[in-house]
């Protein structure tokens, strides 16, 4: 069971261009100790060789689970997005009820969420709260701290 996510084409770009390091670099590097390891002689005592082998494990674990989420993304069109309602790559400017601070933040998908750049991910309790509200709606969100009251002042692309 495959989960479909939405990337904008520099988030695509970005996991494929890991994948490609996880398959070109590192792969054979790892290799090469493995290879370098084994020469060394007795394996059933050889560290070097275990170390390799449960990295080169872990690097497979984690190139199959990228392949997969590479496999299942898609690109998303912001072109025809209603702009009425909070979606995937909305600019969102909000407004917290209770001290009224602003803030403005783009929703992305997680792997291309960025607190420092402004983008949090649709599937963090901000993001779930936001998706679907409109200009003037009042989005209250469970956090760690308690239930926050945000209120929607725009939304654009």
């Amino acid at each position: 069971m495959s989960q479909i996510t939405y990337y904008t084409e520099e988030g695509l770009k970005k996991l494929k261009d890991e994948l490609h390091e996880m398959k070109m670099v590192q792969r054979p590097a790892i290799s090469n100790q493995i290879a370098e390891a084994r020469d060394k002689g007795d394996l059933s005592e050889n560290a070097e060789y275990d170390a390799a082998k449960e990295a080169q494990g872990i690097l497979e674990m984690k190139i199959a689970k990228l392949d997969a989420i590479v496999a299942n993304a898609r690109i998303i069109d912001n072109t025809n997005i209603d702009n009425s309602k909070v979606f995937i790559l909305s600019k969102v400017k909000i407004k917290n009820v209770t001290n009224a601070m602003e803030m403005e933040y783009i929703l992305v998908a997680e792997n291309e969420a960025d607190l420092k750049a402004k983008k949090i991910s649709i599937d963090s309790p901000i993001g779930k709260g936001l998706l679907g509200k409109k200009v003037g709606d009042i989005a209250e969100i469970q956090t760690p701290n308690g239930i926050m009251s945000f209120e929607i002042i725009d939304i654009n692309r």
